[in-house]
Formats: structure tokens, sequence, C-alpha cells
């Protein structure tokens, strides 16, 4: 969740960690800081708010070609300068940042206490920076073992919890230790220095070279070498991985913001996500990397869907297009609830984890608990080198590009297209036809030239925005298909407008949430043309019945009556298949302008961060 930029070589340390941390902004924070070594000793800024307040602080002040540096995202303690990061032990020796939650630090703190350290923060992390500086001050100089490494690697052994941390030492001028478990760090490696970072796009600016850290795993940075090993002190192989994706593309461009960069993007991240993955006749898609053969996935009685947010919403809508297209049972799972329960599972169920970064915790201790319990486990994802993407037996690339707003656009309606390419996979294993198949193949290919017609009613979304912005309560409300767009339209205008908004099933809305309607709650209804059209309709008249105003996204073949609606947004005409990924585009849009309406920060919602890497 927080951010972190380690940096060892021949350049000033401050402006390339400032560099690094400006990249890792879209994550969420609250606070930033750093540390560098000059003339024998830790020196260290630290701010709350923007990395702005912090390079201002910084100036030409903050020397040195070692440092170390972070963006908090408050877990212990308030948000203030004393709990900001790095933390330094109470004796000066050692610096260090950390993501993630040290779950013993209490008892940590006490024996500490007892041994005449102190602390200044609320924080976890202060802990751990004491606990090194004691084994440090304990470690004896042997020959043949480092001193500062022993000292980080025996107070590790200690600690319960999550971690992923870069420390320096005073004594050390010219080292670098980082580790992890739980939390994402990669090292990149230059020519004459060496970095640490817990996201790759903090690193590409200097090298396009990188070691993604595995857990339990230790690196000892020097400006001219690097070694990996465990915890534990085992030798680790390090696999040196190539960055492939345009660094260009984490730039704003012409663009105000980022999100709206990323919603524009979406017919060139569809393409490139479907690039390649059909077959030669037109009646399939193919995919190189699950590792499973036809024979292997014919055997698979069900599938289990792992995600959290958005990713959750996408994995709903695969199991309304698995079981439709394949009829393979499916279930969805919220990661952070299947980790802590026993659910019986079906001995040929296959498991499959969504997550955009690859480093979603739940998601990621989800995933272990089903690889624990023997079954094969796939994963779609958005980066290359990501902890899920290692773990998991195979998996299907998005080829998004990198997403750098919170809220998530892109590589949502990505993991749609991607599930339905899945559906069509495994529906052409089983009984779907030929014929049905070249239809969705044509639907799937046909995709980004819609979702460009659906993006040239911009300005007649905006103009809907600006009439809705003021409301503090909305419902989405959608059925079958739509209602998986109902809950992630709700999501996309509470995590970025802050207004209260609910997703139902749009028949569920007489069974309670119908007591919300009023003239003070306007509803977005999600309609396609079909056999529960009719249906739709007699619930639209449910809410203008009670004052309620409707905006509603319809397909082109809707015959709408104009007294029942406010306000329509129309989309193409299409296969039902790709029907979810049309209507998510005008749902992103409207909640994009109603946030920059009531002048919120699309980018950067408060409270929230873009990988969520802790519990």
């Amino acid at each position: 969740m927080c951010g972190i930029v380690g940096y060892i070589g021949k350049d000033r340390a401050a402006s390339v960690m400032l560099d690094g941390l400006k990249r890792l902004e879209y994550r969420g924070y609250d606070s930033s800081g750093m540390a560098t070594y000059r003339d024998g000793a830790l020196q260290s800024i630290r701010r709350t708010g923007r990395v702005a307040e912090l390079e201002s602080a910084v100036g030409e002040d903050l020397g040195g070609e070692l440092g170390i540096s972070h963006t908090r995202w408050a877990t212990h303690g308030d948000v203030t300068e004393a709990n900001a990061h790095p933390h330094t032990s109470s004796d000066d020796t050692i610096a260090i940042v950390h993501n993630g939650v040290i779950e013993n630090h209490l008892g940590m703190k006490n024996f500490l206490t007892g041994k005449g350290y102190t602390f200044k923060s609320d924080t976890d992390t202060e802990a751990l920076a004491n606990l090194i500086a004691y084994h440090y001050a304990k470690e004896p100089e042997t020959k043949g073992k480092n001193r500062f490494l022993e000292s980080v690697r025996k107070s590790l052994t200690h600690v319960e919890g999550t971690f992923g941390i870069a420390v320096i030492c005073k004594d050390n001028p010219d080292e670098l230790i980082g580790a992890r478990r739980g939390s994402p760090l990669i090292v990149g490696l230059g020519k004459g220095e060496n970095l640490l970072a817990s996201d790759v796009s903090a690193l590409t600016h200097c090298t396009t070279n990188v070691v993604y850290l595995n857990d339990n795993e230790v690196v000892h940075l020097r400006p001219d070498d690097f070694n990996i090993t465990t915890i534990t002190s085992a030798n680790v192989e390090a696999v040196i991985q190539q960055v492939d994706w345009d660094t260009s593309a984490a730039e704003l461009g012409d663009y105000t913001s980022f999100m709206e960069k990323e919603i524009f993007e979406q017919p060139a991240s569809l393409e490139n996500g479907m690039r390649g993955r059909f077959s030669d006749d037109g009646s399939t898609a193919l995919f190189g990397g699950l590792n499973l053969s036809p024979q292997e996935l014919l055997g698979v009685d069900r599938i289990l869907f792992l995600a959290c947010g958005t990713a959750w919403h996408a994995c709903l809508v695969a199991e309304y297009l698995i079981e439709r297209f394949a009829r393979i049972p499916v279930e969805v799972e919220y990661a952070s609830e299947f980790r802590y329960r026993n659910a019986p599972l079906d001995k040929n169920t296959l498991v499959f984890a969504i997550s955009q970064s690859g480093e979603t915790i739940d998601t990621l201790a989800a995933l272990r608990e089903a690889k624990r319990k023997g079954f094969r486990t796939l994963a779609i994802n958005n980066s290359v080198g990501s902890t899920i993407a290692r773990e998991t037996d195979g998996g299907i690339y998005q080829h998004a590009g990198p997403e750098i707003g919170v809220a998530s656009t892109k590589a949502f309606t990505s993991q749609i297209m991607l599930c339905a390419m899945v559906a069509l996979y495994l529906g052409r294993l089983r009984d779907l036809s030929f014929t049905d198949g070249t239809k969705i193949v044509k639907a799937l290919k046909a995709l980004p030239d819609q979702v460009r017609e659906v993006l040239k009613q911009n300005e007649k979304i905006e103009a809907i925005a600006k009439k809705y912005a003021h409301y503090e309560d909305c419902l989405f409300l959608g059925r079958q298909l739509m209602f998986p767009i109902a809950l992630e339209g709700a999501l996309k205008l509470k995590e970025i407008s802050y207004i209260h908004a609910e997703g139902y099933p749009a028949a569920e809305m007489k069974h309670g949430p119908i007591a919300l309607i009023s003239k003070d709650c306007p509803s977005v209804f999600l309609t396609t043309s079909g056999e529960i059209f009719k249906k739709s309709l007699a619930n639209i008249q449910e809410v203008k019945a009670r004052k309620g105003a409707v905006i509603c996204v319809a397909s082109a073949d809707c015959e709408l009556p104009d007294d029942l609606i406010d306000e329509v947004i129309r989309v193409p005409e299409c296969h039902e298949i790709v029907q979810p990924i049309l209507m998510s585009i005008p749902v992103q849009l409207l909640s994009y302008h109603i946030a920059l309406q009531r002048g919120c920060d699309v980018d950067k919602p408060r409270n929230l961060a873009k990988s969520v890497t802790v519990e």
C-alpha cells in the first residue's frame, strides 16, 4: 500500500528517490520522508501531505549517495511527521522504511524499552528499527560475516506479520539491505548503482533490469554488486528480468488526470489484451500461459474465482459468462473471507485469482490457501513478475499497460474481456458450436471500435454529471450481467466523489432499497434488450412513482418511453458477451465527471491506495 524507494550508487540519492516517490504517488499515501547517509551520520526529513512538501523541505540540503525513502498510508498512529517514515533507532545507528504490519510490535517494544531503547512514534516500524540496532550492538565483529546484514536477519526471525523493508546503517556507507515477506520489494540493477522499490514503476527512470524478491528473502546491495539470501542464510540464485513496458505510458501526456487518460486508453488496452489470442479459424480463444492441457481443463467440474474490490466485480461477470457459455458451475469468493474459512471444494475445482497489481495481500493469501489444499491455480493480472503471477500454476497477462489512477478503469474492462475469452475457450472445449464461437470472436474484435463510439459521448455525459453532482445518495440497478456493473458503478462513484452509492439487482430494489428512493436519491439503471427488458421497465416505473430521477444507460435497441427516463446514455447494440464492457464506459465517465464537479482529486481519492498490501 505504501511506497518504498532506496538508492545506492554514484548520484545524489535524494534526487533519484524523489523521482521514484513521484512515480509511486498513485498508490495512495498521507505522508512521506527520506533518510540519507552523509559524513558519518544519518540525516532525515519527513513531511505530512504530498511528496511536493517533502521535495520543498529537502531542497539541496540532503546530500549523500545512499538513502531510503517512503510514502506512508497510516495504519499505526495518526498522520504526523513523527509517525512518517523513515524511522531511526534511538541510538541513531539504523534507519528503516517499512511496508506491512508487524503484529508483535508491542512485545518487541516492551523488550526493547527494558534494554534502554526509546520510542518517539506510535508506529510498529520503529520497534523493528530499534530491534535491528539492538542486534547490531550485540553482533560481534566476526570474520566472514557482515555485522549489519546479520543484525537484520536476526531481527526478522522475530517478526510476526508482513514486511517489505529497506535499511541503512551509519557505520556502513556503501551498503543497503532490503527484505520482504508478504509485501512486494524489487531490486533495480544499474551501472555503478542499485535500487530498491515496492513497485517497478519507481525504478524504470534508472534501469529496466530488475529482480523480484520472494517471501523471506534478503538482498544485500552495494553500488556495484548484490547478493540475495534467505532470512536463514541460504543462498538464492537471482533471476534478472527485463521490464518490457513503455515508461511513457505512466505519464499524463495531454490529459488532465490519469483516470481520464486510462478511461480513454480502453480501446487500445482491449486490443492489446486480445492480440494474438484467437485461433486461425476465428472460433475460439487461445492462451499460451495456462499450463493446463485441454484434457486437464475438460476434467474441471467447478471454478472458484478469488478477488477483492473491482476485480471481484469482474469475477461476478465471469460467473455469468462461464456458466452461460461453458456450462461449468462457478463460485466467486471475496479473497479476504475465503482465506479465513474452511470452504468445502470439489477435488476437480480450478481456482482463478484476479488482481491488477498481482500483489493484493488478501488475494495472495487466499491463493496460497488454495494451493496448500492441492488445487490447480491460475491468475489474471496486469503485472509481469508480480507475486501472484509467480506463484500460480499458470495465467493470463492483461497487457493493459500501467494503471496509475487509484480507481480502476482500463484494468477492469480488460479483466472482463479476458474472462469472456476464458468463457469462450472453455465453451468451445465443451458444447459451444463453431458458429456460436465465431460470433463471439467477431463481437470481441469489434469491441474496441464500439468503445470508441461510446467515448464520443463524453461531453454529453459531462453535462449529465453537472446536473447530478450535488446529490449525496445514488442507486445503481441492473439485472443479470448488468448487476456486477451496477456494483462497479456504485463503487466508482463512492471511491472518487465520496457520494454514498449502492448497487443492487434491479428486482431486489423492492426488497428494501426502495425505501431510499426519493427526489433526493437518483437511480442509474443499466438496461439491455431481451427477455427481462420489460421487467427492467417495471422497476424504472417504481422509481418514477416515488419521485426518483432516472439516468438510464441502455443498449441502442431498447425502446424507452420518454416519460420514464430523465437522462439516457446509449451504447451500441452488441453480443451479450461484451455488453458488460460497453455498459461500464458511461458509468466510469459519469463518476469521473461528478467527482470533478465536486472538486475531488480523482487520481488520489482520500483513504484509498492502488495496491492493497496490508490486511
